[in-house]
């Protein structure tokens, strides 16, 4: 794979922020539909429903942590990870089936050097009943909250949106069909206010066009940076502060 001069790309990015002198970074690779991988400063590297989509590919990697928004299999492929049968991979799912019932986990729990927390929603937006339960993630790790909104139906009630709390870079369904489409993701934006970064996921693209094009929810939005044609790759240094939070379209390998 190519490599691309990712310090100059860190500045692109950082234009409209305020970089400390701590010049450690996290780092969010995508790897389409709805799967992106956190690696941490430490080193940690965290999966975020994960797909065997063919028309993506499946990277050849290890991870230590996966984070599954709910049990369909466009979502939860731990099966890919190259470790997926090490007792040291750790799978924090958001959804957990008791009986004959598919209940939210209610995630808080500590691994490594992250905290993972859930919330429940719905893949639809009539409390479940066409699409069942979903879970948005929440990873806390160098000081940042990352929210995962996995299959997200609806707009939020104000309880989720307390129980998510302050957000710093938020990946959010804009695609719609089996997701909120783009109008209803910006609502959801407006919600959550996330300080950073917004990361849209699960839409069509080039290779896989069973989805709505991100359109709808670029539509009239001035601070975007397209990285769409040259990488999948996100540095993010720590110790940051935005004026405002910017959408990042990646590439998908």
């Amino acid at each position: 794979m190519k490599r691309f001069p990712f310090a100059g790309l860190a500045l692109l990015v950082l234009t409209s922020f305020s970089v400390a002198q701590d010049k450690k970074a996290a780092q969010i690779k995508w790897f389409g539909h709805s799967f992106f991988v956190l690696t941490t400063a430490a080193g940690t590297k965290v999966a975020f429903d994960p797909h065997a989509i063919s028309e993506y590919g499946a990277p050849i990697m290890a991870a230590d942590i996966v984070v599954i928004s709910h049990n369909h299999d466009d979502h939860n492929r731990k099966e890919i990870f190259s470790n997926a049968d090490s007792k040291d991979l750790k799978v924090f799912n958001g959804l957990v089936i008791k009986g004959k019932n598919t209940e939210w986990a209610k995630l808080d729990e500590k691994a490594k050097d992250i905290r993972v927390r859930s919330v429940g929603t719905f893949h639809d937006n009539e409390d479940g009943a066409k699409r069942g339960r979903n879970s948005a993630m929440i990873v806390e790790a160098d000081g940042l909250v990352y929210c995962h909104l996995g299959d997200l139906g609806h707009e939020l009630n104000d309880e989720q949106v307390k129980a998510i709390g302050p957000v710093d870079v938020l990946m959010i369904p804009v695609g719609g069909i089996y997701t909120i489409n783009g109008e209803v993701a910006k609502k959801v934006v407006t919600q959550l206010k996330p300080k950073m970064f917004i990361l849209p996921m699960h839409y069509g693209t080039k290779v896989y066009p069973d989805l709505p094009a991100p359109d709808e929810f670029l539509d009239g939005e001035k601070n975007v940076l397209h990285l769409e044609a040259t990488t999948n790759i996100l540095d993010i240094p720590l110790g940051t502060k935005a004026d405002k939070p910017k959408v990042v379209m990646l590439g998908w390998k």
